[in-house]
């Protein structure tokens, strides 16, 4: 936005006209604290000029100050009502604070006669986004593209409307035009959006090209700039842990500039820990099902428990029971950062934890400004944050090793067998039969529940010499979304598969799930990212679960899991192991008899699934994070204490 001239003020104005260029002068240096200060001196004087109101508001957005920038714009537009300049930078300000039904509201105000112009049309589009409505999202950024079709930004953000709306190839056709237009500092994060979604669909020779290009973006670059990533593809997709520490690293320099929010000191303390727990998943979602039970039963005479809440009320008896688990539930949906940040400060937190990393609909930016003493990531995202605000990981010795500390930015809390918590009260598989679910009853069921995105080209050559190896079995799969079938069907067909020995399953609801998961014989994990919550489910299902450990955290998430249950045999490290063990495994049913009897007793006694021994052990964990703050010591690597 370039700053406008003006000719020279009348005599009366002089000082004005004197404090105004002070400030544009200033700002063409980046001082725009002092530049504001100029300006507002000149609106002392002169308190209706339309020109210096847009550049106080300039000043205000560029030094942070957000309703600043509103009230200021405000105050321009009363003056001139066209001023597209003061509009964008009233809209923008709000954006920052993520106030986007107020832009909506704004922008609906808008007399008809003023909507036609890519501004408009692209900050609607935007706002919508932001608030999840991507049908409308859609419709209202193709018109913004009617009027500038070559903003390379716009053609993004469409993409993530397509990707919200599970049209993968339609976003990588954005993603990719996007990128052809240009995006200077925000290509990393959009090779990595463009290699996610082919991922997810399957086109492994798309997704590859953009691997390599977001290896090689990272790699020009030192970890201390500001550049965004998309952690979570680099996290899922590659198997470098030094890798992806840097690409964390990358996009967590983005939040960690902030002032710190003030904290407000209890007016009563009863001496128990507060521990607040952030996430847009207190609903019907695996880091809810997981957790609900995590929640319940934290002992209350050492702790009291805050949920956080940003995410939708989708009226579901899991929500119900996540509100009734909290000492406090606070309703935030919709609330920017900042104020985010300021109720969990008020609250006066001494642990605060991370249920989201850098998955969708995160809040990483709260954590970024610091309300709490000592922050904590935990369950929802297989990796490093790289941020520096971040102060502990929660893992265990198979996920996160000691040996692996140079990994990870956090220091390391071990739990003593697995980080991963789970749920007694989730369902437990009812009788199913083979026919019900399009199984053939005497086959080799090797089932394969994991997203399309985690099945890449050396896993399905494996498990087509499963196949091979294996002449009566059938490969089962899940039908995620109706894209990434079609193209996995032609990868196997290019391999020589018959597609008559493979099965597909729709999406189902978590009971209907686990019955039908009962119905496999093996479940055979991919790699370099496992199983995760799929794993458990199928554990506590009864199937037997083999696995390929690599070195990261996601690569070693169902060893964890099948440890945790007395399961080691099943875990491998090499692809050799990892087919000799399915191999061994599906042509001895005795063996196979056996595993499934010890995995119905770890329901009731395996460390997986016993939830008060978990707990215990999780308090116990936090409760040695705090004693070393309110010690005065600084955050340090907390070995598992066996329980």
């Amino acid at each position: 936005m370039k700053i406008a001239s003006r000719p020279a003020a009348p005599a009366q104005l002089q000082r004005a006209h004197q404090a105004w260029e002070r400030g544009v002068s200033l700002s063409r240096k980046g001082q725009w604290r002092e530049a504001l200060a100029a300006f507002d001196a000149a609106l002392v004087i002169a308190p209706k000029d339309g020109l210096y109101l847009v550049n106080a508001a300039r000043a205000a957005f560029k030094c942070g100050k957000h309703e600043e920038t509103v009230s200021l714009a405000d105050r321009a537009l009363s003056v001139d009502p066209c001023d597209e300049i003061a509009e964008t930078l009233r809209v923008s300000a709000l954006n920052r604070m993520q106030r986007h039904k107020d832009i909506l509201a704004y922008l609906d105000a808008v007399p008809e006669s003023r909507r036609d112009t890519f501004n408009y049309w692209n900050s609607y589009a935007n706002a919508l986004l932001n608030l999840g409505e991507n049908q409308r999202a859609v419709k209202a950024f193709m018109e913004a593209l009617a009027r500038k079709m070559d903003d390379a930004e716009t053609h993004y953000r469409l993409g993530v409307s397509f990707y919200e709306l599970q049209l993968k190839e339609e976003a990588s056709e954005c993603f990719r035009t996007a990128l052809i237009l240009g995006l200077g500092d925000n290509a990393l994060h959009v090779h990595g959006m463009l290699a996610y979604a082919e991922r997810e669909s399957c086109r492994w020779v798309q997704a590859e090209a953009e691997l390599q290009k977001m290896k090689e973006l990272v790699d020009r670059l030192d970890g201390s700039e500001h550049v965004m990533t998309l952690p979570f593809a680099h996290i899922t997709l590659t198997d470098d842990p030094l890798y992806q520490l840097k690409a964390s690293r990358l996009m967590a320099n983005h939040f960690s500039g902030y002032e710190p929010v003030v904290r407000t000191p209890r007016a009563v303390d009863d001496g128990r820990i507060r521990i607040g727990y952030v996430s847009a998943d207190f609903h019907q979602h695996a880091t809810c099902v997981l957790m609900c039970e995590v929640f319940e039963q934290t002992d209350r005479s050492r702790f009291e428990v805050y949920l956080y809440s940003h995410g939708p009320d989708d009226k579901t008896p899991m929500r119900q029971r996540v509100e009734r688990a909290a000492d406090h539930f606070v309703e935030l949906q919709g609330v920017p950062d900042q104020d985010i940040a300021e109720r969990i400060a008020q609250d006066d937190i001494d642990i605060l934890v991370d249920l989201k990393g850098y998955t969708a609909q995160n809040r990483i930016g709260v954590f970024g400004r610091r309300p709490a003493p000592v922050q904590v990531a935990y369950v929802g995202f297989p990796g490093t944050t790289g941020a520096r605000f971040i102060d502990y990981m929660i893992g265990d010795p198979i996920v996160t090793p000691l040996e692996h500390a140079a990994h990870f930015s956090e220091k390391i809390a071990q739990m003593p067998v697995s980080y991963q918590p789970n749920d007694r009260l989730r369902p437990r598989p009812r009788p199913m039969s083979r026919a019900d679910a399009g199984l053939p009853e005497d086959a080799m069921v090797l089932c394969g529940f994991n997203q399309a995105y985690k099945i890449s080209p050396e896993v399905l050559d494996v498990w087509g010499a499963l196949l091979e190896d294996t002449p009566n079995a059938v490969l089962w799969l899940l039908d995620w979304h109706g894209q990434a079938r079609p193209h996995l069907e032609e990868e196997m067909v290019a391999r020589g598969f018959d597609l008559k020995r493979v099965r597909w399953a729709p999406r189902r609801a978590l009971d209907n799930h686990i019955d039908r998961l009962a119905l496999a014989d093996i479940f055979i994990d991919t790699w370099p990212c496992n199983a995760h919550t799929t794993a458990s489910d199928a554990l506590w299902a009864g199937v037997p679960v083999v696995t390929y450990m690599g070195q990261t955290f996601a690569s070693r998430v169902a060893a964890s899991l099948l440890n945790a249950v007395g399961l080691n045999e099943l875990i491998t490290d090499n692809l050799g192991d990892y087919r000799r063990t399915v191999h061994e495994l599906a042509a001895d049913p005795q063996r196979r008899a056996r595993l499934r009897q010890e995995l119905e007793l770890a329901r009731e006694q395996a460390p997986l699934f016993d939830s008060p021994r978990y707990v215990r052990a999780l308090d116990d964990l936090f409760m040695r994070i705090a004693q070393r703050h309110q010690a005065g010591l600084p955050p340090d690597h907390l070995p598992a204490i066996a329980d």
